[in-house]
């Protein structure tokens, strides 16, 4: 399972021409489940992304949390996170996970988030939806978290 956490002034998801979710400073998370992800993934990335110490307390060091900032959160699912670039020049998405279960644990994925930030601080877009995702990146601070077997 990978996560591309990416700390952000403001970010929105549109879906057909609709906004799906819009937040002012916090985080924008693409969620990709990869075959042999297990449930218990889910929890643990959950959890972290949400204490993740990115944001810079009065010191200018990063020790606060979205959670600490009081900031939200939007998860967009994004399958080709387990894109397979090794081999020639057309991403091989072999590993993504099947659709039915991947959307599960993308929901799960959300309301944990909730769980931790407050529902209404957790927007999401519309798995295997078209979606225009829009983002003004704070610092810039992308990063990548991964849980694997």
């Amino acid at each position: 399972m990978k996560l591309c956490i990416q700390r952000v002034s403001s970010a929105f998801v549109r879906v057909e021409g609709k906004t799906a979710a819009e937040i002012g400073k916090g985080l924008l998370i693409l969620f990709g489940a990869e075959k042999g992800d297990q449930d218990e993934f889910i929890s643990f990335l959950a959890k972290k992304a949400c204490a993740l110490r990115i944001f810079e307390d009065e010191k200018g060091k990063m020790s606060l949390s979205v959670k600490d900032i009081g900031g939200s959160v939007i998860v967009v699912s994004q399958f080709t996170l387990a894109a397979d670039c090794r081999k020639g020049l057309r991403p091989d998405f072999g590993n993504a996970m099947e659709p039915g279960l991947a959307e599960k644990y993308y929901e799960k994925f959300a309301a944990l988030c909730r769980d931790e930030l407050g529902k209404d601080n957790v927007g999401t877009g519309v798995f295997r939806a078209e979606m225009e995702v829009g983002l003004v990146n704070d610092g810039p601070v992308t990063i990548i978290l991964e849980k694997r077997i």
